[in-house]
């Protein structure tokens, strides 16, 4: 499993665990399982417990339609509560839920929306007020409810999202952005929140020790915002980066960190390549292993040709001593992109050994540098 794998996996957990009202960590039987599967089994799930809702539920909803829509909010509250009410509302038809919604109070609609069918919301969100819909956000983000918030912001017009984002702060970005079930909306998200905003958004992953979440962001979007979190992250400061690269390599992480680093200009690429935790042996080591499982060279070599003498023969001789299979696998890659002037440098710097197991290698000789 590779590092973007791992923390969309990491988000699928998290949002299993709060459908199925499960600890945190209570789940360990589900490590290992592709983010896929895991987004499956979520949908499964939901379906399970919210389309099997006891008759009761049904009743409350369908009681609801013969009272105004003030009486049945005042009856949500007094009577059933958040947990309740939040059931209820999903089973009610959008318009009904959206008009009771209007008429409580906004920390009990936010507490109340942590309950609802997570599949009725574009609905519901589609037919709330924009003043109040902004107001739920706010009490989510102070609730600390990012989960709850990652259902709804896929789902919240672009007008309201402009509103919402100056009054969540950016720990909470950061929280939603990696829990957001729309990841296709995530991109227009970031082009909303300006460059200002998102230069403060990076800066507070490396704070909060929220560099993962910062990564899982980075990766689902494209283009431009892509390229934008790339250099933003690199223009931190130099101890904040090396914070990175440790956190990537203690959570295996290189998958996440390496085609980031593959968008950068020249001289952002050599700031990188100065941080003194691509001194380490060791963990430059884990990162050609991390290449070679992930077939990522082509995001690995620039950086590795930027960086000094010495870890750059640290990389040829772990390089080196990978199977047969995995240099081979280098070796099309490089063909395929041509990186030959990029490839040829570490494989001087191998072993003797090393070098003999790379020019021995058929793809080597069908494939390698014409002169």
């Amino acid at each position: 499993m590779n590092g973007s794998d791992r923390l969309q996996c990491r988000a699928e957990v998290l949002k299993i665990e709060r459908v199925l009202a499960v600890a945190p960590g209570g789940l360990s039987f589900l490590d290992g399982r592709s983010a896929a599967d895991l987004r499956r089994f979520r949908e499964q799930a939901v379906a399970a417990l919210f389309d099997r809702a006891p008759d009761m539920i049904d009743r409350i909803a369908a009681a609801t339609r013969l009272v105004p829509a003030s009486v049945s909010a005042a009856i949500a509250q007094k009577a059933l509560g958040p947990r309740l009410a939040g059931a209820v509302a999903g089973r009610m038809e959008p318009a009904r839920a959206a008009a009771v919604i209007d008429r409580l109070p906004v920390a009990f609609t936010a507490e109340a929306c942590a309950h609802l069918d997570p599949r009725r919301i574009p609905d519901i969100v589609d037919r709330l007020d924009e003043d109040l819909l902004v107001r739920i956000a706010v009490a989510l983000a102070g609730r600390g409810d990012h989960l709850t918030m990652g259902r709804f912001v896929g789902h919240v017009r672009d007008s309201a999202l402009l509103r919402i984002i100056p009054r969540v702060d950016d720990t909470a970005v950061l929280r939603t952005g990696f829990l957001i079930d729309r990841r296709d909306r995530l991109g227009q998200v970031v082009e909303l929140m300006g460059q200002d905003r998102l230069a403060r958004v990076v800066a507070a992953a490396s704070g909060a020790g929220l560099w993962p979440e910062a990564l899982a962001m980075a990766g689902m979007v494209n283009g431009e915002r892509r390229i934008q979190i790339a250099e933003l992250t690199a223009d931190r400061p130099q101890e904040e980066l090396d914070s990175l690269v440790s956190t990537v390599a203690a959570e295996g992480l290189w998958q996440a960190l390496l085609p980031l680093v593959a968008l950068l200009d020249d001289d952002r690429l050599r700031t990188v390549a100065a941080l003194p935790a691509l001194r380490d042996p060791a963990l430059l080591a884990d990162a050609v292993r991390a290449v070679a499982a992930s077939g990522l060279w082509g995001a690995l070599l620039p950086l590795a040709d930027a960086l000094p003498t010495g870890s750059r023969t640290v990389i040829a001789a772990t390089a080196a001593g990978l199977p047969e299979a995995d240099l081979t696998a280098l070796l099309l890659d490089v063909e395929r992109r041509n990186l030959w002037e990029l490839l040829l440098p570490l494989v001087e710097l191998m072993p003797e050994a090393g070098k003999a197991r790379m020019f021995a290698l058929p793809a080597f000789r069908q494939a390698g540098p014409r002169a």
